[in-house]
């Protein structure tokens, strides 16, 4: 009989900051505790957990819950409410499937970022679970007017599945957790920081210090316009979707720009924090995260807003230059989250 600690772990398929923090945290799980062994459930792109997947560390393809529609980096409302509602319509099934799972498996723990799946299947296989997020998605949901009428019942059932949950560790910038609000623990930014020497990395990027490096960071959903040719005359540009040497993380791009250009989310927020690096940001159009990170970015970060329209039609040269003048703030905030959570985890883990 294995007397390995076992963790299975359930992450959102939307976008990339639910598997980028999970894999931080995952790794400071390992590092704490030899003995573990975590089954990740997700849709996300395997890629998005370099440097996780091991022996002790399995990812596993599962519809998690159903990403929202985002086409061009914009959300579509109603198509989101229709995603959502075929996806909780079948949402007993599914349940009792992971249950099943779940029950075969015997984890000492389920952990869910932040798929209310996660919380309905522990309940009902009587064992403890924890979310780790910044935001649940009744409270994302419930921010478009029209999202009860297109899918009836389904912010209730969501906010059921979560109340089922024993921890809840809220990371920054958060929004939500009312389900959650009697197990909730303030956590910091799970983020990834940078150990590579910012010059290294952009030797292996074949770029120089003549002009300021900026990385354009939009994930899957847009490429840099072809035709943004003065922005590049003036500036050196990179984009991730380019092919990149061997061991560079997102990260690493992260700490050798001089400032990141992208929409405002968990994953690239915490990035710029950690690195200490300033964000030129547009806007997603209408999301409740979005107005979050507006808000709470001026304090923890240089930032600075820029139009689509002038994004990409090239006109942001001058918003570079206004952004690197701006001062840093006068307190950072902390960046140890994947720390503190898994010390928290594995506390739950062992009761």
């Amino acid at each position: 009989m294995s007397s390995s600690i076992v963790i299975v772990y359930y992450v959102s398929s939307h976008g990339f900051g639910h598997a980028v923090r999970v894999a931080q945290l995952v790794n400071a799980l390992a590092a704490r505790e030899p003995d573990l062994r975590v089954e990740l459930r997700t849709g996300a792109p395997r890629w998005l957990f370099q440097g996780v997947e091991s022996r002790r560390v399995v990812i596993e393809a599962c519809e998690t819950d159903p990403a929202l529609a985002e086409p061009a980096g914009v959300i579509d409302e109603p198509e989101t409410a229709r995603r959502a509602s075929a996806f909780y319509q079948d949402f007993d099934r599914r349940v009792a499937d992971e249950t099943a799972r779940l029950r075969a498996v015997g984890p000492a723990l389920v952990v869910g970022d932040v798929p209310p799946l996660a919380f309905a299947a522990a309940r009902q296989a009587g064992v403890p679970s924890a979310a780790v997020a910044n935001f649940t998605w009744d409270w994302i949901y419930a921010f478009y007017p029209g999202f009860e009428r297109l899918a009836p019942g389904v912010l209730a059932t969501i906010a059921n599945a979560y109340s089922g949950a024993t921890a809840a560790l809220r990371l920054p910038c958060c929004g939500g957790f009312d389900a959650m609000s009697q197990v909730v623990e303030d956590v910091p930014f799970i983020a990834c920081r940078s150990t590579r020497d910012p010059v290294e990395t952009r030797r292996l990027l074949d770029v120089g210090r003549d002009r300021p490096l900026v990385l354009w960071s939009f994930g899957g959903s847009a490429v840099m316009p072809e035709h943004d040719t003065f922005a590049r005359s003036q500036l050196n540009v990179i984009a991730p979707q380019q092919t990149l040497p061997a061991g560079l993380r997102h990260g690493d791009l992260v700490a050798a720009a001089d400032v990141v250009v992208s929409k405002p989310g968990y994953g690239i927020v915490s990035e710029c924090v950690a690195n200490r690096r300033p964000l030129l940001y547009t806007s997603r159009g209408h999301f409740a995260e979005y107005e979050t990170m507006v808000a709470e970015m001026p304090r923890m970060l240089r930032c600075r807003f820029v139009p689509r329209e002038d994004l990409m039609s090239g006109r942001w040269t001058d918003a570079v230059a206004a952004v690197l003048a701006q001062p840093e703030p006068p307190e950072p905030p902390r960046v140890d989250g994947a720390e503190w959570a898994a010390d928290r985890l594995l506390s739950l883990s062992r009761r």
